[in-house]
C-alpha cells in the first residue's frame, strides 16, 4: 500500500484541464469483469423500500380490524396511522451522521434491523399501548431508509440514467404499498384477533431479504472518496459507469468536490475531519451561500407541496373515501385499494423510464396539473354524494374510484419519484446526507400531520371540502415548481453549484451550461483556442 498522502480539503485551489483533454484510462480490474451494473446495487437498495411501504398499504386497511378488535376510537386510529411519520423524524435526524460514519451501505443494514423489530413488535401487539412501541421502532427504521435510499442511489448512478435508477426504488415503494393491500385482502378472512396482526407482522419478511441482498451491494464512490479511499472508489466507479472515460471524470469530479487534488492518484490519502460531516450544519443553515440557500428552499419546498397535497392521506384512508362515496362491503373496499395500488405501481414505471429522456421539469408540471385536476374532481363528486345522504348514486362511485385512481397515477408519474431524485442529485457531496435528511424530515412531517388530521377536518369541513384544500395547495405547489426548480436532466452531481443560486433567474445558469456543454464536445468556439477557454472558465 502506497503512503497515505495528507489533504487539507478547504485549503486546495484546484485547476481542471478541459473535458477535451485526453484522459488516462482505467485499468482496474474490476472493469474487466464484464458490463456497467447499477442495477443489481440498485435492486438490492430498493429491496428495504418494500419492507417500509408495505406498512403504509397495510394501514389502511388494518386499522378497519384494529379499531373493532381493540375498541379504539377514530382519533387514536388517525394518531396511530400518522404517528410512524412523526416517529421517522428521529430515525431522518439520525442518518445523515450515521451514513457520514459507517457508510451508506451499513446504514441501510441499521434501517433493516430497527424496522424488522418494529414490525415483529406490531405483529405481536396485545393492545394499544404495545402497538404504539412498535410504531415508534418501525417509525425510526423508516426514517432511517427514507433519507439514506436516495442518496446511495444517486451517487452510485451514472449520470446518463440516474434518473431512472434513482427513481427505481419508487417503483419498490409502490410494490410494498401493492402488497400491503393484498395482504389486506388475504388475511381478511382470518379470525378478527389474528388477521390485523399477520398484515402487520408480514412487513418484517422483506427486511430479512435486505439483510441477505446488502451483502452483494458496494459501498457510495462519493462516500468512499470522503473517506480518502481512493482504491475502493475506483473499483465502484469502473464497475458502474457506462465508459471507463466516464468512470475517470466522475471521480475527477468527486475529487474535486472533496477538495482532494485531481494529480493524487494513491490508493489512500488523507483526508480532513470534515469527511465525517463537521461543520455541515452550520454551512447548510447558519451560513449558507445563495446556491446552497436555493438548494435547501427547492428540496424542501419539493417535500413539502409533495406530502400537503394529500398523498398520504387519500392512501392510507381510501377505504373511508371509497365507503363516503357508497361501497358498504368491507372485501370490496380492499378489493379497491387494491386498484389503487396497481394504479399507483404501474404509473411509476411511466416516470422511471421517462424521467432520463424527457427531462424532471414536463414530468413534474404535467403530473401536479394532473393531481389539482382530478382533486378538484374528487371533492366536487363527493360533495355532490354529501347533498344527496342516503341515496347510492352508481355513476358517483365510478367516477369516485376513477378520480382516485387518476390522482394517484398522476402522482407516481411525476412527483412522487421526482422528489426523491431532484432532492438527492442537488445537494452538493458535502451536504448531500444531511441535506436530504432536512427534506425527509419536511416530507414525513406533512405526511404525519395530514394522516393524524384527515378524519378530524373532513369532519369538520367535509370530505369534499377537504380535497379542495388539498387542490388549492396543490395549485401553489404547481407555481413553486415552474418559478424554483431548474431542470436537472443530464446534469452531473457536480454542476448543480452553478445552476442553482439565481432563484427564480436560474435559466441564466442553465444556458450558461447549455454553452459550456456545447463548447466542451466541439459544437461551438473550437476554431479560437482563447474563446474556448473563457466559455469553459
Amino acid at each position: 500500500m502506497r503512503e497515505a498522502k495528507n489533504v487539507d480539503s478547504f485549503n486546495l485551489k484546484l485547476v481542471r484541464a478541459p473535458l477535451s483533454s485526453p484522459l488516462p484510462l482505467p485499468t482496474s480490474p474490476i472493469a474487466e469483469q464484464g458490463p456497467p451494473d447499477p442495477m443489481g446495487k440498485e435492486d438490492a437498495a430498493a429491496e428495504e423500500d418494500v419492507g417500509m411501504t408495505v406498512d403504509i398499504g397495510v394501514m389502511s386497511g388494518a386499522s378497519i380490524y384494529i379499531e373493532k378488535d381493540l375498541k379504539v376510537t377514530d382519533t387514536q386510529i388517525e394518531i396511530m396511522i400518522g404517528v410512524i411519520e412523526i416517529y421517522s423524524l428521529i430515525g431522518s435526524a439520525m442518518a445523515g451522521k450515521t451514513s457520514d460514519w459507517v457508510g451508506r451501505r451499513y446504514t441501510i443494514v441499521i434501517s433493516g434491523a430497527i424496522f424488522f423489530i418494529g414490525a415483529i413488535l406490531m405483529g405481536f401487539s396485545t393492545n394499544y399501548t404495545f402497538l404504539m412501541c412498535g410504531r415508534f421502532v418501525a417509525g425510526i427504521g423508516v426514517g432511517y431508509a427514507l433519507t439514506i435510499a436516495p442518496v446511495y442511489s444517486a451517487e452510485v448512478s451514472p449520470t446518463s440514467s440516474r434518473g431512472f435508477l434513482t427513481s427505481f426504488p419508487e417503483v419498490f415503494v409502490n410494490i410494498g404499498i401493492l402488497l400491503g393491500y393484498l395482504s389486506n385482502y388475504a388475511f381478511s378472512f382470518c379470525p378478527l384477533d389474528l388477521g390485523w396482526r399477520l398484515m402487520l407482522g408480514v412487513g418484517a419478511i422483506p427486511s430479512v431479504g435486505l439483510a441477505v441482498g446488502v451483502l452483494a451491494m458496494p459501498e457510495s464512490p462519493r462516500w468512499l472518496v470522503m473517506q480518502g479511499r481512493l482504491g475502493e472508489a475506483k473499483r465502484v466507479l469502473d464497475r458502474t459507469s457506462d465508459s471507463k472515460e466516464e468512470s475517470m471524470l466522475r471521480l475527477a469530479d468527486i475529487k474535486e468536490a472533496a477538495g482532494i487534488p485531481e494529480e493524487c492518484n494513491d490508493d489512500i490519502v488523507q483526508v480532513s475531519g470534515h469527511s465525517h460531516g463537521e461543520g455541515v450544519w452550520k454551512e447548510l443553515l447558519v451560513h449558507p451561500t445563495p446556491t446552497v440557500r436555493h438548494i435547501l428552499i427547492a428540496a424542501i419546498g419539493f417535500h413539502f407541496f409533495q406530502q400537503a397535497s394529500g398523498i398520504d392521506a387519500l392512501v392510507l384512508y381510501s377505504p373511508r373515501v371509497f365507503a363516503k362515496a357508497g361501497i358498504t362491503s368491507t372485501n370490496q373496499l380492499l378489493l379497491c385499494t387494491v386498484g389503487v395500488g396497481l394504479s399507483k405501481t404501474v404509473f411509476t414505471l411511466v416516470a422511471t423510464f421517462f424521467l432520463d429522456r424527457v427531462g424532471r421539469r414536463p414530468l413534474l408540471l404535467t403530473s401536479m396539473a394532473g393531481m389539482v385536476g382530478a382533486l378538484v374532481c374528487l371533492g366536487t363528486s363527493l360533495t355532490i354524494v354529501d347533498q344527496h345522504e342516503g341515496v347510492r348514486m352508481t355513476w358517483a362511485v365510478i367516477l369516485c374510484l376513477c378520480c382516485v385512481l387518476a390522482y394517484v397515477g398522476f402522482f407516481s408519474s411525476g412527483i412522487g419519484p421526482i422528489a426523491w431524485v431532484y432532492s438527492s442529485e442537488i445537494f452538493p457531496l458535502r451536504l448531500r446526507a444531511q441535506g436530504c435528511g432536512m427534506g425527509v424530515a419536511v416530507n414525513r412531517l406533512m405526511s404525519g400531520i395530514l394522516s393524524m388530521t384527515f378524519i378530524s377536518l373532513y369532519k369538520a369541513i367535509t370530505m369534499g371540502g377537504t380535497f379542495f384544500l388539498y387542490a388549492a395547495i396543490g395549485t401553489v405547489g404547481w407555481i413553486f415548481f415552474f418559478t424554483m426548480l431548474p431542470e436537472t436532466q443530464g446534469r452531473t452531481l457536480e454542476d448543480m453549484e452553478v445552476l442553482f443560486g439565481k432563484f427564480h433567474k436560474w435559466r441564466k445558469a442553465n444556458k450558461l451550461l447549455e454553452k459550456k456543454k456545447r463548447v466542451a464536445h466541439g459544437d461551438i468556439g473550437t476554431s479560437d483556442p482563447d474563446n474556448r477557454a473563457h466559455l469553459l472558465a
